[in-house]
């Protein structure tokens, strides 16, 4: 069974950045395209970014574009959000995601922007801006 874990939230200013973490554990993370989702009180749960096996695939949500990078490091079973010039809308609960997938090394793979195409979850990490 896969396990995810965040790391990295808190409480910052805004014009402040964050880098968050995800690691990933029991399964081979290169065989995981990953998410980033987050959940702002009251509100449903948005997309925030994703990333194909490889790395070299991403998207983001429109309105991110410019402001927060999605990476994954294979070696290390990570993933990362770095988050800068942060908002106070930007604050939520951010939870990392995980799909299963067959990695074909011949291309760098797909990346998912739908909660529902997510099998496994991390518990979520707590990032509040302040103004």
């Amino acid at each position: 069974q896969v396990q995810l874990v965040e790391s990295g939230g808190g409480l910052v200013q805004a014009g402040d950045s964050l880098r968050l973490a995800c690691v990933v554990s029991g399964r081979t993370f290169s065989t995981y395209a990953m998410g980033w989702f987050r959940q702002a009180p009251g509100k449903e749960r948005e997309f925030v970014a994703a990333i194909s096996w490889s790395g070299l695939r991403t998207n983001y949500a429109d309105s991110l574009k410019g402001r927060f990078t999605i990476s994954r490091d294979n070696a290390k079973d990570t993933l990362y959000l770095q988050m800068d010039s942060l908002k106070p809308e930007d604050t939520a609960v951010y939870y990392c995601a995980a799909r299963k997938i067959t990695p074909s090394y011949s291309d760098a793979g797909d990346y998912y922007t739908g909660a529902f195409e997510y099998a496994y979850w991390g518990q979520g990490t707590q990032v509040t801006v302040s103004s």
